[in-house]
């Protein structure tokens, strides 16, 4: 079932969130002190095309640099992002396949503002089941 569900998310809106990350993550590219941003955001358009049995975690570990880090990434392109996902959950709504699926796009929603300090894992390696 799990398959079944990242296939339709993927046609509603896996795909286009993919596009947003990946050229986000090109643009962040341009110049070398923005790259970390860019790798963060290659690494979230891993997540958001294919989210079901899958889950983010903020990495417990980080400090003071990835918090600063967190917020020049919300002023350059995290609003954006987050834009971006608002109006997916909006467009998912208002159609009857993915009616239920707004709250994957808007759990997921906590990556763009904060994306140096997210890690994505399988559902199943920390002990929680996911229902597509």
């Amino acid at each position: 079932m799990r398959v079944l569900g990242n296939v339709i998310w993927f046609v509603l809106a896996g795909f286009w969130l993919w596009l947003v990350y990946v050229l986000a993550g090109i643009l962040a590219c341009i110049l070398i002190i923005t790259i970390p941003f860019g790798i963060a955001a290659f690494r979230i358009a891993g997540f958001v095309v294919w989210p079901f049995g899958r889950t983010t975690i903020a990495k417990p570990t980080a400090g003071v640099g990835t918090f600063i880090g967190n917020i020049v990434w919300l002023i350059l392109l995290g609003w954006e992002l987050a834009l971006a996902h608002l109006v997916t959950a909006l467009l998912l709504a208002i159609t009857i396949i993915g009616i239920r699926w707004p709250s994957r796009t808007s759990s997921s929603s906590h990556s763009p503002c904060g994306p140096l300090d997210a890690r994505s894992f399988p559902s199943r390696s920390l002990g929680r089941r996911e229902s597509p």
